[in-house]
Parts: C-alpha cells; sequence; structure tokens
C-alpha cells in the first residue's frame, strides 16, 4: 500500500481556485501511487471549541462526536497533509479555524510548563492559499501570507515538516490559474510523496 495523503480543502468552491489547487496535487499524487482522501471542510458538521481545556489532560474532546473526531482519526491515520484555504480577512477561513480548534489535543500535547510537544513529528505538509488582493500587496499586506502563516502556526506545531507553500495573489474575476501555479503544485505533490 502507498502512502497515505489527506487533503483539507476549506474553500466553499467546488470549482474555484483552492479547488483546481488541491485538485492538481491530488491527480500528481496519486499518479505517483500515493492513497489520496480529500475533506471538504466546509461540508463538515463541528461545534465549536468551548474553551474548556480539558482535551488537554484528557486527550480527547468532551464534547459530543461529530465530524471534527473523524477528521482527527484521518489526519493521525496520514503519512503527509496538504491545507488548502482562501484568505479570509488575512487569514484561515472560519470554518478551518473551528475544525483546528477542535483538533489542538491530536495535534499536540505539551509539557509542564505548557510548552508545545508535536504529535505528528516526521510527516510532511503543503500549504496553499490564494487571494484576491494582487501580488506583490497579497504578501506585503498579509493577505494570502496571512492565511498562510495562519496554517502554518497550526502544523508546525503539531510537527509537520512543511515542505511547500503556494499562494496566488490577484485572482479577483479570474478564471483558473498560471500554468507556473499548477506546476508549482504537482512539485509539492512529488515533495509530499517521496520516500
Amino acid at each position: 500500500m502507498g502512502m497515505k495523503l489527506l487533503i483539507l480543502n476549506a474553500s466553499p468552491r467546488r470549482s474555484g481556485n483552492i479547488a483546481l489547487m488541491a485538485g492538481t496535487l491530488k491527480q500528481e499524487a496519486e499518479r505517483l501511487g500515493a492513497e489520496v482522501e480529500e475533506i471538504w471542510v466546509q461540508a463538515l458538521t463541528v461545534r465549536p471549541c468551548t474553551g474548556c481545556m480539558a482535551c488537554r489532560s484528557r486527550h480527547a474532546c468532551v464534547l459530543p462526536e461529530d465530524d471534527a473526531q473523524r477528521v482527527l482519526e484521518k489526519i493521525k491515520a496520514a503519512d503527509a497533509l496538504a491545507v488548502a484555504a482562501p484568505c479570509y480577512w488575512g487569514n484561515m477561513p472560519g470554518t478551518l479555524k473551528l475544525l483546528f480548534d477542535r483538533l489542538v489535543y491530536g495535534l499536540m500535547d505539551e509539557n509542564s510548563l505548557g510548552l508545545p510537544l508535536p504529535l505528528h513529528k516526521g510527516k510532511r505538509c503543503v500549504l496553499m492559499s490564494t487571494s484576491t488582493t494582487p501580488w506583490p500587496f497579497n504578501i506585503l499586506l498579509h493577505q494570502s501570507h496571512g492565511a498562510i502563516r495562519a496554517m502554518k502556526e497550526v502544523c508546525k506545531y503539531s510537527g509537520f515538516k512543511i515542505v511547500a507553500t503556494i499562494e496566488k495573489g490577484g485572482t479577483k474575476g479570474k478564471k483558473g490559474l498560471p500554468e507556473r501555479v499548477l506546476k508549482r503544485c504537482r512539485k509539492a505533490a512529488g515533495r509530499l510523496v517521496k520516500k
């Protein structure tokens, strides 16, 4: 059996630019022999975190089971992760943040001082984002760059080695992505799948 790649697609648009990026990465990873599953975050049912902090000691969420716990099991079973999200206010979409908030106990532990201990060390990760803000302002004004930074924060402290970040600004009113961006998605798939 090949390596398992999980893609978290946090775009509400099933035929938008994020879907194109994630789909290109998925297609290339499958061509390279990976077993790939893509989860549409927008379609999940996830209750908000209550901030009770009980999961830190229990290593389980106190809320009734919903899609958050099911996604966590898939992340645990995966060898690699790709997270694709459009930029919302210089950050990841709220649906993705909500999911990550609920998964904290399964992504990282903490030592007696409260410092993070990663639970997914050795796994690789790719992060992708788009923004309507044109280049280079999508970077300088922390738009797509802000979304990447926020996703990187979660993945880094979870122990994932980020092997590529792909961001594309200036997507307003444009259909499709330049071939150079899709090429970067295919190259990133190779970095995820390599032995």
